[in-house]
């Protein structure tokens, strides 16, 4: 552990203390993008609406404040510069819609905080949110295979020929641009194999990161990671990481995050944070999900404080969770010790 990773340690610890010990992640993106109008019919979708409708994510991010979160996950999963290249942006264009998605979760977060200014001497805050408290940017990392679109974020299987080598290439400039963003810190998301969790681990010491992470890894079977990794393996590199301040899985079915959980536990001492998806199946042949099979938002959140008991500090929700649901975690958490002034 380099002493620039001990440096960094105290970002986290101290947004917790000040969150009351358990802070709140945000909800999905890409079904609240098209709620609001946009149109994800597009292998590159994030990076279309970064194009084309930065108000729109704005505006999700804001959503998610107004419902409690204190960490909002930039629209970046999908960003790749090699993506954009090949649509035909340069370089320097592809890094530039890189940074695009960290400036509109700033400026998300700069209105969120003029509105809670405005709206503590209005008295309306009509069901919204409106508490002035720290918040935190995550520059969000998806995998090689949400790079690829074909599915393999699933299955984490890249063939023989994706080396360690091949991935760190692939990863090296996008974690350096998110790193130089403005972001307080990278989220790794949806790390689907063991190999894809040692590259970052090796991005962040070799590149000199100067901004912490988190490693967030997905699991089908409530045992392993989506590849057939061992998770408790997986967890151990996030856990030897000095870079790396939380750990956790995202993008999971609920039922198995209890037992997850328990399974992080037992090799890290760092904050645990879950973020699952509300339990539906997703069809990745119709590339649709499967209505009417995920858990209703009370259900959701009759976990939450279960999974906050057995260790959990930092928790949201993934794919097809909205800011309702969001909202009824912030419900449920707020007997939590009020947070301390900025």
């Amino acid at each position: 552990m380099g002493h620039s990773g001990a440096q960094n340690s105290p970002l986290l610890t101290d947004f917790l203390r000040q969150s009351g010990g358990v802070a709140i992640i945000d909800g999905g993106l890409a079904t609240e993008l098209e709620q609001h109008g946009a149109d994800l019919n597009d292998p590159l979708w994030s990076a279309k609406c970064l194009l084309t409708s930065p108000h729109l994510i704005r505006t999700v991010h804001l959503d998610y404040l107004e419902a409690g979160a204190d960490i909002i996950i930039t629209a970046s999963y999908q960003a790749t510069i090699q993506g954009f290249e090949a649509k035909g942006f340069s370089s320097e264009e592809s890094e530039a819609l890189l940074k695009r998605s960290v400036e509109i979760a700033c400026e998300a977060r700069d209105i969120y905080y003029e509105r809670c200014q405005a709206g503590a001497s209005d008295g309306n805050n009509d069901n919204r949110v409106l508490k002035q408290r720290p918040i935190l940017v995550a520059a969000s990392v998806g995998s090689y295979g949400a790079y690829l679109a074909d599915g393999s974020e699933y299955s984490g299987n890249y063939g023989d020929e994706v080396t360690l080598e091949t991935l760190k290439d692939f990863h090296r400039r996008r974690v350096q641009v998110l790193a130089e963003s403005g972001a307080d810190l990278i989220a790794f998301e949806t790390v689907p194999n063991k190999v894809e969790a040692q590259v970052y681990a090796e991005l962040l010491e070799e590149e000199n990161i100067k901004i912490p992470a988190w490693f967030s890894f997905n699991s089908k079977d409530g045992i392993n990671v989506v590849s057939g990794d061992s998770l408790v393996e997986c967890a151990s590199i996030a856990e030897s990481c000095g870079k790396v301040v939380a750990v956790g899985i995202n993008c999971t079915p609920p039922r198995f995050i209890h037992g997850l959980i328990l399974s992080v536990k037992k090799v890290t001492s760092k904050p645990i944070l879950i973020y699952p998806n509300s339990g539906e199946s997703y069809d990745a042949d119709l590339k649709e999900w499967v209505q009417n099979t995920g858990v209703s938002d009370e259900d959701f959140v009759s976990c939450i404080n279960k999974w906050c008991e057995v260790g959990a500090s930092l928790v949201g929700g993934c794919c097809r969770t909205t800011p309702n649901t969001i909202k009824a975690i912030y419900r449920t958490l707020s007997d939590r010790s009020p947070a301390l002034p900025l």
